[in-house]
């Protein structure tokens, strides 16, 4: 059902502190949040342009991870440490192994 009555309700995790154990985690979870952003974009036919076109289908963070300026990272990076601080909140544990 569509509706403009929806009103997201994501959950509070402002409370919640990422520990530094996890920072590692994070970047590498921001890093596949854009690669599975950047492979469905060129499964889409999308390729690497120096200014977004939605109608040619460019766009300029079809890049590796790693050449992303850091506010383009930040994007990822905000994904990845609500993620993990909503993992947190309902109670699990992260350990490595």
């Amino acid at each position: 059902m569509k509706n403009n009555d929806y009103i997201p309700q994501p959950v509070d995790v402002s409370d919640i502190e990422l520990p530094e154990s996890l920072q590692e985690l994070m970047e590498q979870i921001a890093e596949n949040v854009h690669d599975v952003w950047a492979y469905n974009r060129k499964k889409e036919g999308w390729t690497y342009g120096p200014e977004r076109n939605d109608s040619k289908k460019t766009h300029p963070c079809i890049v590796p991870y790693d050449e992303l300026d850091d506010i383009e990272k930040e994007y990822d990076r905000n994904t990845a440490v609500n993620t993990l601080k909503l993992i947190i909140k309902l109670g699990y544990t992260i350990k490595k192994d």
